[in-house]
């Protein structure tokens, strides 16, 4: 059967409210059939030390998502070389799932640096991009603001970054209401970013 896909990138590290309520938004208010919450074992942008393994962000983001029927836990990216290149990863998928189509979801402040992605102009041309409102600075270049596969979804803006939650943490912080409830219980059983 074909399906719409929305591919949700993220290193989810740990899946919080935010991500949820704009996957969740995606799947209710757009013509997605589905969102996969894509776990990355290492955003090419992004410092690998600071991560969790690979398989407990998975197990979160499998736990966070077990009571929102459109939305999967995707750790499609675990087999492939690093680090995880978008490009290479849409190639993949087109050849396994040839029936699905996929769109990338991304935040405003991704679409604003989209230009130095890897083959930026190819995954444009092949897939829509949902983008959702962010607060960042800097401007949309020109060309992205009305491009034909850029489709705008007036989602909330979560202002939440998983960098503040592991240090609230560490701090001793009670940050529970950011998380989901399995999520909470999931970190503070195995004692992660204190």
């Amino acid at each position: 059967m074909s399906k719409k896909v929305g591919l949700f990138f993220g290193t989810f590290n740990p899946i919080h409210i935010g991500h949820l309520t704009i996957a969740n938004h995606m799947a209710e208010y757009s013509d997605l059939d589905e969102i996969w919450l894509v776990v990355t074992p290492h955003n090419p942008h992004k410092k690998k030390r600071t991560l969790l393994e690979d398989h407990h962000r998975l197990a979160m983001v499998r736990i966070a998502v077990e009571d929102y029927p459109k939305l999967k836990a995707s750790n499609i990216e675990f087999g492939l070389p690093q680090p995880n290149y978008t490009v290479n990863t849409l190639a993949y998928l087109e050849e396994k799932y040839p029936k699905h189509s996929f769109a990338l979801i991304m935040g405003e402040d991704n679409l604003k640096s989209f230009t130095k992605w890897k083959n930026h102009d190819v995954i444009a041309e092949r897939h829509e991009l949902y983008v959702y409102p962010r607060i960042s600075e800097g401007e949309v270049d020109p060309a992205w603001k009305d491009h034909p596969k850029v489709k705008r979804v007036n989602a909330p803006i979560m202002e939440i970054s998983a960098t503040f939650i592991r240090k609230a943490i560490a701090d001793g912080k009670n940050i529970r209401p950011l998380l989901p409830d399995n999520v909470w219980v999931y970190l503070d059983e195995m004692n992660f970013y204190k």
